[in-house]
């Protein structure tokens, strides 16, 4: 006998709605904004953030991906483009023969110290204005655990690559 999916109570359901339609809002703000004043993508400003956090400004590109949730060959698009632009550089990795590691540069610096001011305006304005210190907490521990649980079956583009049989 088969049996019956479970079903979401309202609150469930109503959390779920909230969720998607924020991040929806919040993401169309965020890309216009970046667009506005860097000519950035988001996944753009996101791999220039996460270099730009880096203590050496460099990540192999598998590690960026796996970061921001993109497929490999789509990060490389962006990583391209970002090099066209003198943002970042790549080279062959150190670590591995066969990976490419990313590294920002000084106008790739400079260019994120340009949007992250209008990037922090949109993010208060939208998202923390509403909520007190207690709130944005509780909200970052929620989501913290939240993306945890989804981080523990790692992302199609962490998934080891199968060799190919000889």
């Amino acid at each position: 006998m088969a049996t019956t999916p479970r079903t979401l109570d309202p609150i469930e359901l109503g959390a779920y709605f909230a969720l998607i339609e924020v991040s929806s809002l919040l993401r169309h703000a965020v890309e216009q904004q970046l667009r506005d004043a860097g000519d950035l993508s988001y996944v753009q400003f996101q791999l220039l953030a996460r270099l730009g956090d880096a203590p050496s400004g460099s990540q192999r590109m598998t590690d960026l991906a796996d970061g921001v949730v993109y497929s490999r060959s789509g990060l490389t698009y962006q990583a391209q483009s970002l090099e066209q632009r003198a943002l970042v550089t790549r080279a062959p990795s150190v670590d591995d023969e066969r990976g490419t590691t990313v590294t920002i540069t000084d106008t790739g610096r400079e260019l994120l110290a340009t949007v992250f001011p209008g990037h922090i305006a949109v993010l208060d304005e939208l998202l923390l204005e509403p909520l007190g210190k207690g709130d944005v907490a509780l909200l970052a521990d929620v989501l913290g655990r939240v993306r945890d649980h989804m981080r523990a079956a790692p992302p199609r583009s962490a998934a080891p690559r199968r060799r190919k049989a000889n």
